[in-house]
């Protein structure tokens, strides 16, 4: 087995968080086809002592630093320390700083380094996290009890990707429901209480449909030509939405079929902040 520590070493310090840089490398790494690399991230450098105790107490002595260091002191003490000890290091913020010093002629708030980064950093955390317990509660129709707190709800039967798709918008720190659609029982009065602006539906088509649950019947041992994914039933199935979404005209209706989850997820975000009149830009 691989000694973690003969992995490459990258080194985040800064003197709020880290989110800014670990994101940053993220997105650089994506260029690189590995994640054979061992990853230490410092927060809140703010002295020079801390900054020396760091770089002494490295656990691998080879690497590379990345930084959002705003004393212009600890960037300067870095640039000086790093090449001394055999490290690279990469500045991130320093270029962006000084510049923005010359053109506003204005020096850096020294105050509260990171507190702006470590606030909004915080806010998008919990956001999210709150996000992500709600849509758990709230999969597959297992809860309908403040089912109006959501801000999307899918609707859809069975293998049209509502909780992958409920989940991966959560991550966006979207509140998302998603109620399945089955045959031959009543649909929640629940639905049709609540704002009929964040209700999505979501179809697929019938070749793809079967596809999906022969092969999801097969990976449980069941037998891939049941009832679950005969054409026949399922094309009852697909009447039976198709029917609900006639009827409900307010509701967006979504084909989901071979499509790239992001792409759909990104889709249905943009959707329902344009009826809501969301004023939000979704990432994706």
């Amino acid at each position: 087995m691989t000694d973690p520590v003969r992995k490459p070493a990258i080194y985040v310090l800064s003197d709020g968080t880290g989110e800014t840089a670990a994101l940053m490398l993220k997105a650089a790494m994506v260029q690189f086809k590995t994640q054979d690399v061992n990853f230490f991230r410092y927060k809140n450098v703010r002295n020079k002592t801390q900054l020396i105790s760091i770089l002494d107490h490295l656990p691998e002595k080879k690497g590379l630093i990345v930084h959002t260091l705003v004393s212009p002191a600890l960037r300067g003490l870095l640039s000086l320390e790093s090449p001394k000890r055999g490290l690279l290091s990469v500045d991130l913020m320093g270029p962006v700083l000084d510049n923005l010093s010359f053109l506003l002629d204005k020096d850096v708030d020294l105050n509260s380094p990171g507190a702006g980064e470590l606030r909004s950093v915080d806010d998008e955390y919990f956001q999210k996290i709150a996000a992500i317990e709600f849509t758990v509660k709230y999969d597959d129709g297992k809860c309908l009890e403040g089912l109006d707190k959501a801000d999307i709800v899918l609707v859809g039967i069975s293998r049209t990707s509502k909780t992958p798709l409920s989940i991966f918008l959560s991550y966006k720190g979207l509140k998302v429901a998603n109620v399945p659609l089955v045959f031959g029982q009543p649909i929640p009065d629940e639905l049709f209480k609540i704002d009929q602006k964040k209700i999505v539906g979501l179809k697929i088509e019938i070749d793809a449909l079967q596809r999906i649950r022969m092969k999801r019947l097969e990976k449980f041992g069941q037998d891939p030509h049941g009832s679950y994914a005969s054409l026949s039933h399922i094309n009852k199935e697909i009447q039976f939405a198709e029917e609900l979404f006639a009827k409900n005209k307010r509701w967006p209706v979504v084909n989901v079929t071979d499509r790239a989850l992001e792409e759909t997820a990104a889709e249905i975000a943009r959707i329902v902040s344009s009826r809501l009149g969301l004023k939000k830009d979704f990432f994706f």
